[in-house]
C-alpha cells in the first residue's frame, strides 16, 4: 500500500504547502470530552480511563452526583441567542405527565457528559522513504488532503511529503489545521486561542468562568487532546481548591470533574461539602465511584449496611482527611436526629400515636 500511496503523491500535481514550522494545533472532530490525568504509578499505556467512565453504573452515579436542577439546565444563557416568549396553555393530567417526561428527556441531553479518554499518541507512521524526491519541495511539505464528501474529520486521509523525501501520516496538528481549512467548525479557531493560555487563562478562573471555558473548550479540541487534558485539569484544579462545586452542579462537566477528582484520589473536599449539605446519597455514589475505579482500595473489601457505613469506612481506610469526614458525618447524624425528634413532637401535637409515628 506505500507503494501505491508513493506512486500516487508523487505525481499528483494538486497539493497545498504547509510550512515546516512547529504548530500548535490538533485534529478536529464535534465532540468533547474532560480530562482524567493518570496517577503516578499508571501510565497512559497501561490505563484507559473510556471503559470504566462508559460503564452503565458508572454514568448512573455520574448523573447521580451530576443532580439535575431545572432552573439551572434551563436558565437563559448569555451566548447572544434571542429569548422566547413563554407560553402558558391548560393541560390535562395526562398531557402534563407527558409534558413533564419531555422536558426531563430534554434536560438529560443538555447535560450530556463530554467523554473521558485517556491522551492521544503522537506516533507519526512512516509511508515510505524516497530520497530521490530530497529537496524537491525546496523548504516546505506538501500535504496532500482527501476532500471527499462522507468523509471522517478524525479519520480524513491525510499524508505529508516532507523536503528530504519522506512520505507519512499528517500529525495531529497538521490533521487539525487542514480539517479546519476544508470543513471548518463554526466556533474552532486554526490556532489555539489566547483565552486558553496565561494569563488570560488565570484571569478567567479568578473571575470563576468554570463552565465557560470547559464549553470552549470542547468545542476547540478533541476529546483526547494533550491541550484539553491541561485547560480543563487546571480548571478542575482550581475549582477544587475554591470548593466552588455549586458552579458546575447541574451542568454536563460535573460528571467528568467528579470522574477526575475520583480518578485521582483527591474527592475529600468534595466528600465533605456533600455531608455539610446532608446529601448523603451523593456522598455515597461518590465512594463507589471511586471504588469502582480503584477496585484494590481498602474500603471496597469492607462488608458495607448502609450509606452512612459505607462513607465511614473509606475515610478510616482510604481517605487522607479522615478527621474532617468523620465529624462531619457526626455533625450530619446529630442534625438528622435533632430533625426527627422536631418531627416527632409535631405529631404527637397533633394527636398522632408512637405506633403511628414508627410507621410514617
Amino acid at each position: 500500500m506505500s507503494g501505491r500511496l508513493n506512486f500516487l503523491f508523487r505525481h499528483h500535481h494538486h497539493h497545498h504547502h504547509l510550512s515546516k514550522r512547529p504548530t500548535t494545533w490538533n485534529s478536529c472532530r464535534r465532540f468533547c470530552s474532560s480530562t482524567v490525568p493518570e496517577p503516578k504509578s499508571r501510565t497512559e499505556e497501561e490505563k484507559d480511563p473510556a471503559p470504566i467512565f462508559f460503564d452503565r453504573y458508572v454514568q448512573q452515579l455520574l448523573m447521580t452526583l451530576t443532580r439535575i436542577d431545572y432552573r439551572k439546565v434551563f436558565a437563559a444563557r448569555r451566548d447572544g441567542t434571542r429569548l422566547n416568549v413563554p407560553k402558558y396553555k391548560f393541560m390535562t393530567d395526562e398531557e402534563l405527565q407527558q409534558a413533564r417526561a419531555q422536558i426531563e428527556a430534554k434536560a438529560k441531553g443538555r447535560i450530556q457528559m463530554p467523554p473521558v479518554v485517556k491522551i492521544r499518541s503522537e506516533n507519526v507512521e512512516i509511508l515510505s522513504d524516497d530520497p530521490g524526491l530530497q529537496d524537491f519541495t525546496e523548504t516546505t511539505n506538501v500535504v496532500f488532503t482527501d476532500i471527499s464528501f462522507g468523509g471522517n474529520n478524525r479519520n480524513r486521509l491525510i499524508v505529508v511529503r516532507e523536503p528530504s523525501g519522506t512520505l507519512r501520516h499528517a500529525t495531529s496538528n497538521e490533521r487539525h489545521r487542514m480539517n479546519q481549512v476544508y470543513f471548518p467548525i463554526q466556533g474552532r479557531e486554526v490556532h489555539t486561542p489566547q483565552m486558553f493560555r496565561d494569563p488570560y487563562l488565570n484571569d478567567l478562573l479568578k473571575r470563576e468562568e468554570f463552565e465557560f471555558v470547559l464549553d470552549r473548550a470542547c468545542l476547540q479540541f478533541e476529546p483526547d487532546d494533550p491541550e484539553y487534558h491541561r485547560v480543563t485539569r487546571e480548571v478542575y484544579s482550581r475549582l477544587n481548591a475554591l470548593k466552588k462545586f455549586d458552579t458546575l452542579r447541574s451542568t454536563r462537566h460535573f460528571g467528568p470533574f467528579a470522574f477526575h477528582l475520583a480518578w485521582e484520589k483527591s474527592m475529600d473536599a468534595l466528600l465533605v461539602d456533600l455531608l455539610k449539605n446532608h446529601d448523603t446519597e451523593e456522598a455515597a455514589a461518590l465512594i463507589r465511584l471511586y471504588h469502582r475505579i480503584h477496585p484494590e482500595a481498602e474500603s471496597a473489601k469492607e462488608p458495607i449496611r448502609d450509606d452512612i457505613d459505607l462513607i465511614r469506612a473509606y475515610a478510616e481506610l482510604d481517605s487522607s482527611k479522615r478527621n474532617m469526614i468523620t465529624n462531619a458525618i457526626k455533625v450530619h447524624q446529630t442534625l438528622l436526629e435533632q430533625k426527627n425528634k422536631m418531627k416527632e413532637g409535631l405529631m404527637k401535637a397533633h394527636g398522632f400515636q408512637d405506633e403511628e409515628i414508627e410507621q410514617t
